[in-house]
């Protein structure tokens, strides 16, 4: 299976497009105002049709309610709706049941323990995504520039595809591979220079050495 890259937290056109052209699988767009990579659904929906019909889009929100998730279906029309606060199984399948729209919940990791919720989410959401757990006080679900122990993920026997989140760099994103073997890697912060503000050049090593890393296992650093 050829591995998945995403990029999210993009906001705007020519990160977009450096994204793109770089041969991102996924892109994705933060609905979650207290984050510095929000963007609002007018704007998104302009860079959506960016991306439509060359990466996939996902709409990350948290925890949100039934009017904003209507309204970002309806306007912004991803093809991913990235759930990454508390909701529930219930939750996760009433939005896909909704809206008709692919989920992928988002798990936060620090522990061996924390993998067993992803069979609660099994038979409800299409993919996950492993990230690393927030820090205790952390205003942001994810986002946070650091990695869980990838070693938690040896043996780890998945009941849906995954993505792999949480502190991935240009610089790490080979090892992170070799030790896990995830099928999708999502990276944030790691290609930013400051918080919200991503760097082309970031953006494109990433792609490119995870490419690189998943066409050759054996490596397992690789510069930036």
């Amino acid at each position: 299976m050829e591995l998945i890259v995403k990029i999210c937290g993009l906001s705007n056109q020519a990160t977009l497009a450096a994204a793109l052209e770089a041969g991102a699988d996924m892109v994705g767009l933060v609905f979650f105002p207290p984050s510095p990579r929000f963007v609002s659904v007018s704007a998104a929906a302009e860079l959506a049709e960016e991306a439509r019909g060359r990466a996939e889009i996902t709409a990350l929100t948290v925890d949100a309610d039934d009017r904003i998730l209507a309204e970002i279906a309806r306007t912004v029309r991803p093809d991913w709706l990235q759930l990454h606060g508390k909701e529930t199984p219930a939750r996760v399948a009433e939005i896909g049941s909704r809206f008709g729209i692919r989920t992928m919940k988002a798990i936060g990791v620090s522990a061996a323990a924390d993998l067993a919720r992803a069979n609660d989410y099994a038979v409800v959401a299409d993919r996950l995504l492993l990230d690393a757990k927030a820090p205790k006080g952390a205003v942001l679900p994810g986002g946070n520039g650091a990695p869980f122990d990838w070693e938690l993920l040896r043996g780890f026997r998945s009941p849906l595809p995954y993505m792999l989140s949480g502190g991935l760099t240009p610089r790490n994103v080979a090892e992170a591979l070799a030790v896990t073997g995830a099928p999708g890697v999502d990276v944030s912060s790691g290609v930013e220079t400051l918080p919200g503000q991503k760097d082309i050049g970031l953006i494109r090593a990433f792609v490119q050495n995870a490419r690189r890393a998943a066409a050759n296992p054996a490596i397992e650093k690789v510069a930036s």
